[in-house]
């Protein structure tokens, strides 16, 4: 990763963030409605959990043949994934309430999801909302030379293929953060003595890390092993295939957002200045899928709306329905650009083709 921070313009003769936010906030105002959560989201933070932790229980206690094992293991990963999207990620932008223990309850559900709250409010809210599609500073982008996401990324001959076996590596996403990626970058940002919010002792970071991850594997590999009712290694087959869908869905969902032929991949100057303002610089970086999609936007946790999330991460996502009028008249008033695809497909079918491209094309490099 670079460590050169980039600086965003700060020269905006559109006016294009000064009329947004003045509209969005506007709108809250005038209507009496709270940016954070409401009980739509608590009603949807008891569907999720349900997806997420009945089929757990039932592994517990009943007795099935290792196909219906498999089934429901499976079921936990769309569940995981939509805890994820719906409940962990609006508290860990401070966007489910605006009581900050709720939104910090609701965070901490990433433990029970893999993953650790410091890494990912680091990696995501600071790296990737700041430095949307720069390679070097968005950890998103980084793929190692498996991957090439960006022009700029290294070309390797395999790249040839990748847009034929990306998806099988998707699906390891939150596997490695379970296993391995949450201790590499907490070494890594630890280094780097990067924060979001309060600043902690180093020992407390590694020390919440170790106790969190053994809760994490006794509840999901240790108990399932001592009082379930399949062998070790079933029990093994089935945490890899619960983190396997959960992967699958959790990388999709956030590659249509930023690895698509129509978003940039921005690249500072000499002097490392970006040429956008920020907010104008989240436009040409992320694109929105499927808007009209009420089961997309339901299960997602509104992440089909990218733009919005990007440019209002603080705001919870049951609003983003609404914003996104405003956030599409702004930008089209500035001539700036909406990048928007109809459909899912049409999201999916943009990103493997750019992938294709990036792959077989290695000038690009």
């Amino acid at each position: 990763m670079n460590t050169t921070t980039p600086v965003f313009s700060k020269s905006d003769n559109l006016k294009f963030f000064r009329t947004l936010n003045k509209r969005v906030n506007d709108y809250f105002k005038e209507n009496n409605i709270d940016k954070t959560g409401n009980w739509k989201l608590h009603l949807k933070t008891i569907v999720m959990f349900t997806i997420f932790l009945t089929p757990y229980f039932f592994l517990l206690t009943m007795q099935m043949p290792f196909w219906a094992y498999l089934l429901l293991s499976a079921v936990i990963g769309v569940g995981m994934a939509g805890v994820g999207m719906n409940v962990m990620h609006d508290g860990n932008h401070g966007a489910y309430s605006n009581k900050s223990w709720l939104n910090k309850l609701m965070g901490g559900s990433i433990y029970i999801l893999a993953g650790n709250v410091y890494n990912w409010q680091v990696q995501h809210n600071v790296l990737h909302h700041t430095y949307t599609n720069i390679l070097g500073h968005d950890e998103d982008l980084e793929a190692g030379r498996i991957l090439r996401f960006t022009k700029e990324a290294k070309w390797y001959s395999h790249h040839k293929f990748q847009h034929y076996y990306s998806f099988i590596l998707y699906g390891l996403l939150t596997f490695n953060w379970a296993i391995t990626t949450d201790f590499q970058q907490m070494r890594r940002y630890l280094k780097r003595n990067l924060s979001y919010g309060e600043f902690k002792k180093p020992v407390i970071r590694w020390t919440t890390l170790v106790i969190t991850k053994v809760i994490y594997f006794s509840m999901w590999i240790v108990i399932p092993i001592l009082i379930g009712h399949v062998s070790w290694w079933q029990v093994l087959i089935g945490f890899f295939i619960m983190h396997y869908t959960a992967g699958v869905i959790l990388s999709v969902v956030f590659q249509l957002a930023h690895v698509v032929h129509e978003t940039d991949n921005p690249i500072p100057n000499e002097e490392g200045e970006i040429e956008n303002t920020w907010a104008i610089h989240q436009l040409y970086t992320t694109a929105n899928f499927a808007p009209k999609n009420w089961l997309v936007n339901y299960y997602t946790g509104g992440l089909n709306h990218q733009i919005e999330h990007h440019i209002f991460p603080n705001i919870s996502h049951i609003h983003y329905n609404k914003i996104a009028e405003f956030v599409r008249e702004t930008a089209n008033e500035c001539n700036l650009p909406y990048y928007e695809f109809k459909t899912t497909r049409a999201a999916i079918y943009s990103h493997f083709t750019h992938l294709r491209d990036l792959g077989r094309q290695p000038q690009l490099s």
